[in-house]
């Protein structure tokens, strides 16, 4: 809350029981106050099975409080009465509850938390006082279902919560009041309406599209009317609308070179980040198929040319060794380039000479390290791929003899280097940490995700596969920050399974972005154990709260489970990309690269709110460039030319494939995100064949002539285009004079009607658009031709027409979902004598240039077309009174 009282510490909310369904025996719902996991009778259990019955426990919490999280305690092993779904509200009554949570437990012994939705859609927190438990399954099937311990966590403060409560129930007046003006106006009480705001002195709406409804309604000043339609859009008041708009993708190839004629080579699982401030991107690493690589290089944009910085920064002084899967971050305030991370630190091959710096990802079939002696997979044939492999193993041997310094003397650690662009150092390296673990930091780890608030000088890092021989035992990385003023680590709790609060599952491959507006994280995606990820959280800096906004965002019309996915973030627009990777869309299914439409926008009003997912769809012209789908690549932003930067990664999938790191090299047993792709530690038998695993494949996908290589080397800019602002406000003229030309058509003589659409009309549409030409041509016989007539003061049917209200009545391709309303906003009458609302001129209204009730009627439904155009914050509300009194079961 913004300018309010700081947000106080998350502690245990102490509750006790208010009521509950019907139990079985012994089993009555105090038991659920004590976590006794030992205890078989320590539990509450339901008299019947659901769902025959509905079951429900109601808990009064014992101060009001914002519940951020609830705690499930269990058995301490799985049982069949185990509450398998459920759903979860809560109020400030027993009888005014909302649903915040619908989720699933496991069947084992592990206690699960869940957060608790506790703001509303605009991101204002609400307090509690009850909540309540609907088992709607067990895990046995006809059992009752048992809960055996719940605990919650929130923020108890009484100051805090006191202003919450003030805040929330303002907010509510405030919503009630906007909806009764709104209904009061569309019925034209426009007196009381203007009491009640000269009263009050609140504000229904924006004052632009005040002026926009008097002008447009009462008056049909359309000149009036066009002008606070442009002032509207210089004002900024149609541009939610804008970004609502379908997206689309403007690829182009950047082809610049270097001095030389030069650019970086084909690789993937490598590292970029840019310099907005300057216009350069820089690139260091990755893996080429055969090495690790460590040539660095910068891309000038205005320029268009590549410069190699360094053709191998381990011959530098203090410069990193040959590396793949680490990552880097750009300060805008000093110029520097963080780099932490490598692939395969630990995974080295005991050789005569002593230990050799070779990752086993080399050996794609899979050996393990166990004990100082490699053991093969059952499965693999010793001839034929293991020779040409071991081939090139002995061939990455002989790069780095035994003891060679890039790699034996830090097999185990944790290196962090520093880079300057900018002062004296430009161009020097820094080590600033041999081994961040031994200084609190994260240890050797891989496909892990870095942001960096320059601000505040923070780094923050999370997840990764931590880089060690044994790899039976999958172990990763959790939240760090570091303090680039302090050099000082600092490790966050926010994976631990037994917290009372909310926690982020640890996982490699994922993504994660910076609000830095809001101080929040975005984590979602990779890929943990066996499982590609379909999660979303937050996580709020200042506060270390975690939210999860989607248990599987594939279920809401997001992407399916995604691995090596990139992302990048603009704050300003609240919006993240996310291109490519790989994704299964069941658990067991074959991992695939999407063909079609890889890329993403996620949308969001607050971060700690779910937001709404849309594809990112390729531009309309059919012979526009479109990359080919990758995995392991990388992405850059730069914010303010709202452009993105992609380069290389791996662009193919096949038998061999089966288990990637992340850097687009073959995996199965080796390093970095090392799991097999079908789900597994192995790769599929080697005599499969060969095959594309793609689901589809456009005909105007991009791909160089050798693209069987799969590792890439091109380099892409993407624009994200939507309509402009002058194309928003054309479609907002085209609503209104169709209104006009309506009026045209009943009041006036036919050849000035038909001039008008000729030549006014026609100028507002977009010809090439077929639906928008649809829609133009057929004002003709909908209004002209037919003769439209003019319904009699009491003529019903005229009245209880349907009216929509959900948007442009031009329904376009890239126009925002419309939003769904259960009945006209206007009521028919009953009957000429017992009409309650008769729409007859207001006394406010001036005698003369007052519309007919029909005709208000008619410009009300068209300015509800026009509000679709307006930022939710500055416009009436969206729903209408009646729709919520709808949902009262005394409303019919």
């Amino acid at each position: 809350m913004s300018g309010s009282y700081p947000e106080p510490d998350t502690v245990t909310v102490a509750y006790e029981i208010a009521g509950s369904s019907e139990h079985s025996g012994e089993y009555v719902a105090e038991n659920i106050l004590v976590d006794r996991p030992k205890d078989h009778s320590s539990r509450w259990s339901a008299a019947h099975a659901a769902p025959q019955s509905k079951q429900w426990i109601r808990l009064r919490l014992k101060d009001l409080c914002v519940l951020k999280s609830i705690t499930f305690g269990k058995f301490y092993k799985g049982h069949p009465c185990n509450m398998k779904e459920f759903e979860v509200l809560v109020g400030m009554t027993e009888d005014n509850m909302t649903e915040v949570l619908r989720a699933g437990l496991k069947n084992d012994s592990t206690a699960e938390t869940f957060s608790l939705r506790h703001t509303n859609r605009q991101g204002l927190p609400f307090p509690t006082r009850y909540v309540e438990i609907v088992p709607l399954s067990a895990h046995g099937q006809n059992f009752n279902t048992s809960i055996w311990h719940v605990s919650f966590s929130g923020i108890t403060d009484a100051a805090y919560v006191e202003q919450v409560r003030r805040r929330y129930n303002e907010h509510r007046e405030n919503i009630a009041l906007r909806q009764v003006l709104k209904h009061l106006r569309q019925r034209r009480f426009l007196t009381p309406v203007n009491q009640i705001l000269s009263q009050s002195g609140f504000q229904l709406e924006h004052p632009l599209v005040t002026s926009l409804h008097e002008s447009f309604v009462l008056h049909g000043d359309w000149s009036r009317t066009e002008q606070l339609i442009r002032d509207c859009s210089d004002a900024g008041l149609l541009r939610n609308y804008r970004q609502a708009c379908q997206a689309r993708t403007r690829w182009t190839r950047i082809r610049g070179l270097d001095a030389d004629g030069d650019v970086p080579c084909r690789r993937g699982g490598h590292a970029m980040c840019m310099d907005e401030q300057s216009g350069i991107i820089y690139l260091f690493g990755g893996w080429d198929g055969q090495r690790d690589l460590d040539d660095f290089w910068a891309y000038d944009v205005a320029a268009d040319t590549w410069k190699l910085l360094s053709l191998a920064t381990s011959r530098e002084k203090n410069g990193p060794s040959p590396r793949a899967c680490h990552k880097m971050v750009f300060d805008s305030k000093t110029g520097s380039i963080y780099l932490l991370g490598r692939l395969g630190g630990a995974d080295v091959v005991e050789g005569p000479g002593g230990r050799m710096g070779v990752p086993l990802s080399d050996l794609t079939d899979g050996p393990l390290l166990r004990n100082g002696t490699i053991e093969w997979r059952s499965y693999l044939s010793r001839e034929g791929r293991l020779a040409e492999q071991m081939a090139d193993a002995a061939a990455r041997m002989s790069q780095h003899p035994a003891g060679s310094a890039a790699y034996a003397s830090t097999n185990q650690c944790s290196e962090f280097f520093r880079y300057h662009t900018r002062g004296l150092d430009a161009g020097k390296w820094d080590l600033l940490a041999f081994d961040t673990a031994a200084s609190g930091g994260p240890p050797v780890i891989s496909d892990h995700q870095m942001a960096i608030d320059s601000e505040a000088q923070v780094i923050y890092v999370f997840g990764g596969h931590v880089n060690e021989a044994e790899w039976d035992a999958m172990k990763f990385s959790g939240m760090y920050s570091y303090d680039i003023r302090t050099s000082r680590w600092k490790l966050y709790n926010t994976s631990d399974a037994y917290a009372s609060h909310p926690s982020i599952p640890p996982r490699f491959g994922h993504s994660m972005v910076l609000d830095t507006n809001n101080q929040t994280l975005f984590i979602f995606g990779g890929q943990r154990e066996e499982r590609y990820l379909a999660d979303m959280y937050t996580f709020h800096i200042p506060t270390r709260t975690v939210t999860e906004l989607f248990s599987n965002f594939a279920a809401v019309g997001g992407p399916d489970p995604c691995f090596t996915q990139r992302a990048v973030i603009d704050c300003e627009t609240r919006e993240i990309y996310v291109f490519g990777g790989l994704s299964r869309a069941k658990p067991a299914s074959s991992p695939i690269l999407e063909a079609d439409s890889p890329y993403w926008i996620y949308r969001y009003t607050h971060p700690e709110v779910p937001g709404k997912w849309s594809k990112l769809v390729p531009d309309k012209d059919p012979d526009s460039p479109w990359p080919q789908p990758r995995y392991a690549h990388q992405v850059v932003y730069d914010a303010k030319s709202k452009t993105v930067y992609m380069h290389g990664g791996n662009g193919g999938l096949d038998a061999g494939d089966f288990s990637d790191d992340g850097d687009g090299r073959p995996l199965s047993g080796g390093d970095g995100a090392d799991h097999d792709l079908q789900g597994g530690h192995s790769a599929p038998a080697p005599e499969e064949p060969r095959r594309r695993r793609s689901s589809r494949v456009r005909p105007t996908v991009v791909a160089d002539a050798d693209a069987d290589m799969k590792r890439l080397d091109d380099f892409w800019r993407l624009e994200i285009v939507r309509p402009s602002e002058e194309e928003i406000t054309r479609r907002a003229l085209f609503e209104v004079r169709k209104q006009q030309f309506r009026e045209m058509c009943e009041d006036g003589p036919p050849i000035k009607a038909l001039t008008f659409l000729q030549t006014k009309v026609s100028a507002v549409v977009n010809h090439d658009d077929p639906q928008e030409a649809q829609a133009f041509r057929s004002l003709l016989s909908a209004h002209l031709l037919s003769a439209f007539p003019r319904p009699a003061p009491g003529d019903t049917a005229s009245s209880s027409r349907p009216t929509s209200v959900a948007g442009p009545s031009t329904a376009r391709a890239d126009s925002p979902p419309p939003r769904k309303r259960s009945r006209s906003s206007s009521p028919a009458r009953t009957s000429d004598d017992g009409s309650i609302i008769r729409w007859e001129r207001d006394p406010c209204e001036s005698e003369g240039t007052a519309p007919s009730p029909e005709r208000f009627r008619q410009r009300t439904e068209m300015f509800e077309r026009l509000m679709a155009f307006i930022n939710e914050d500055a416009k009436e509300p969206d729903k209408d009174l009646l729709d919520i009194l709808s949902n009262d079961d005394r409303v019919i």
